[in-house]
């Protein structure tokens, strides 16, 4: 269990997906996203989400996301941010969205 002082620790977010390119030195296929939070600024990420949605779904979508994890090497990229989601019964990421559009740079909570 944790306390409600550790969950608000967690910095949630929401932002747009404004660029993706594909990751080709990632061990597992995923994509590089360029991510607005709004005032909290534009944030990279790593995301294996290949097996649901192509480039082309993904640009301008909304994403929910941990944006005070500290910068993570993967390869050679940086990736700033843990875009959230529920893993399916293959184990490939569904991402989490809003029901509908909001300011970049929510706080989840």
């Amino acid at each position: 269990m944790i306390s409600w002082d550790d969950f608000e620790k967690v910095n949630i977010q929401t932002g747009t997906i404004v660029e993706i390119n594909d990751f080709p030195k990632a061990r597992k296929p995923a994509y590089q996203l360029t991510i607005d939070f709004g005032p909290s600024g534009i944030k990279k990420s790593s995301a294996q989400i290949t097996k649901h949605y192509s480039k082309e779904q993904l640009l301008g979508q909304q994403v929910v996301a941990v944006v005070n994890f500290p910068p993570k090497q993967i390869s050679n990229f940086y990736s700033e941010c843990l875009v959230l989601g529920v893993y399916d019964e293959n184990n490939d990421v569904i991402l989490l969205k809003p029901e509908r559009v909001v300011k970049n740079g929510q706080k989840v909570g």
